[in-house]
């Protein structure tokens, strides 16, 4: 979305991604409230979690270039979780949150 003000322009991301801004914000801000201490560590799981990287990329001439893309983030954070000692229902629903931001990403990451 644009919007002109004067000599210059607004520019807004668009409506499907403010809006699953605004539904991930409030999960994460009642999740959060569900914990008695550290209730930050939420937010962390979630953006670590969220967190994509190439696991096998391979150059062709006829093809171009294509890059496998694995959510590692996920990966290191489920583990993690399950071997601590401060295991919560609120970090792990953060960590899955975080796992379909992964997805999205990878899935636009393809089609884009």
């Amino acid at each position: 979305m644009e919007f002109k003000l004067g000599g210059g322009r607004l520019m807004l991301p668009s409506l499907h991604v403010m809006i699953m801004a605004i539904i991930i914000i409030y999960l994460l801000v009642k999740w959060s409230k569900e914990l008695e201490m550290r209730q930050f560590t939420v937010y962390f799981y979630f953006l670590i979690s969220a967190y994509i990287m190439p696991i096998y990329s391979r150059y062709s001439e006829a093809e171009g270039e294509f890059q496998l893309w694995f959510p590692v983030g996920f990966v290191v954070v489920f583990f993690y979780s399950f071997r601590s000692e401060r295991y919560h229902r609120s970090k792990m629903k953060a960590c899955f949150l975080g796992l379909g931001i992964a997805f999205y990403q990878i899935i636009s990451h393809y089609i884009g």
